[in-house]
């Protein structure tokens, strides 16, 4: 099944300035969520971010933080258990996840999601989500896309 920008919503867990530096290639990790999260935005695909026991971990990044719309500030791993649904923007059914602690909070995140066993989870780079969103060359945001993939 291809991703489909106006079914599509971009989650970001747990940049947080304080976690980066515990993680391995943190700044290829934030460049490249960067990149998702203004493909994302240029294609009208929410995004929304978590932070992880903000107290503790602080803020997401600043790069981060001013591309997300909603941030979830959470204690538990996986966001589900702290209200990540109710946040989903509705008549969004495809669920990026994205961000830190990929054995963790994103984990437990995606398999706190509703339609995770029914539909199957896709490992997809930021290439192929791009490209599956813009569909096709005469997309109008496809000059502005394709210069970020590059």
């Amino acid at each position: 099944m291809l991703m489909d920008a106006n079914q599509a919503v971009l989650v970001i867990v747990d940049l947080q300035g304080r976690l980066m530096p515990a993680i391995h290639d943190a700044g290829l990790v934030l460049a490249q969520n960067l990149r998702l999260a203004k493909i994302a935005r240029l294609l009208d695909v929410p995004v929304l971010g978590t932070e992880q026991n903000r107290q503790g971990l602080g803020p997401n990044m600043e790069e981060i933080a001013a591309l997300c719309e909603r941030t979830l500030h959470k204690t538990h791993f996986g966001a589900c258990f702290d209200g990540l649904q109710a946040i989903l923007p509705p008549g969004r059914r495809q669920i990026v996840v994205t961000g830190c602690e990929a054995h963790v909070c994103m984990l437990q995140t995606a398999i706190g999601l509703p339609r995770l066993d029914r539909l199957g989870a896709q490992l997809v780079t930021v290439e192929m989500l791009a490209f599956e969103w813009l569909r096709d060359c005469k997309h109008p945001r496809f000059r502005e896309v394709l210069a970020l993939i590059k």
